[in-house]
């Protein structure tokens, strides 16, 4: 049976977010993620994961202005100083949490200049996994579809094992977002399969709506038996937005 965790920045909205741990734990979650715990103080947040008994599996590098509608800083020329001062914040965050490993965003890059920022992306990307390598937290990249993030630079695995190419360091890992891949590139089973050894993280909504697994197309129960029979160890995310409420909403995992 997969291990899941509850993304804490979609699931248990009508929560605070220090209580939003303590419902994941209450439903039956292992482990919780999200987008970034910048807004807490890391002694707060290791506590709770404390009295839960829950596993701090994965949080976002910082992503610059959310609000303002950016989508991650990696690939963004000028903003190299802010990614490195963005590197050592997570590993302080991730120390404390015991978390061993975060995510980066690559960012959304204006049409005609995708070479540009992912030039960028590359030099961002060794420089982070070598500082990220000696705290002992893996660096992971995740594609993300152009229908939600219209010109987010790192859309499908074939830009991934490109990009890993030219940083060619063994501490960038892909995170794979079976949402985000059944829309760009379908076929999730064989090309996980293929990638396998690259792959540190999974994640998971239904599509078309990103609601929870079993209010679209995609059979999650021969998805997770797929992962099993292919003895994947790690997470799965659970990256979605409820249909209803988030605590009646996971028949879904009481299945597996």
């Amino acid at each position: 049976m997969p291990k899941f965790s509850a993304n804490l920045s979609m699931l248990y909205q009508e929560h605070t977010f220090l209580d939003r741990l303590t419902a994941a734990a209450a439903d039956g979650f292992k482990g919780v993620e999200y987008l970034g715990p910048y807004d807490e103080r890391p002694d707060d947040i290791a506590k709770a994961l404390s009295d839960t008994g829950l596993t701090q599996v994965l949080f976002n590098l910082p992503s610059g202005d959310w609000a303002g509608g950016e989508r991650g800083i990696g690939g963004l020329p000028g903003r190299e100083a802010e990614f490195a001062d963005g590197v050592d914040r997570a590993i302080i965050y991730a120390t404390a949490l015991g978390c061993k490993q975060v995510n980066c965003l690559a960012g959304i890059a204006p049409e005609g200049r995708e070479h540009a920022h992912e030039a960028v992306l590359v030099e961002n990307l060794k420089m982070a996994a070598d500082r990220l390598g000696e705290a002992g937290i893996r660096l992971l990249l995740e594609p993300i579809n152009t229908r939600d993030i219209p010109g987010f630079l790192v859309t499908g695995t074939d830009q991934f094992l490109r990009i890993a190419d030219r940083v060619d360091s063994p501490n960038l890992w892909l995170q794979y977002d079976f949402y985000h891949m059944q829309i760009m590139q379908g076929d999730l089973i064989r090309t996980f399969q293929t990638l396998q050894d690259r792959i540190s993280h999974v994640q998971i909504a239904d599509n078309p709506g990103r609601h929870e697994p079993g209010t679209g197309e995609i059979n999650h129960p021969w998805l997770f038996g797929a992962l099993d029979r292919l003895d994947y160890t790690g997470w799965v995310g659970a990256e979605y937005r409820p249909a209803a409420g988030t605590s009646e909403g996971l028949e879904w995992m009481k299945g597996t």
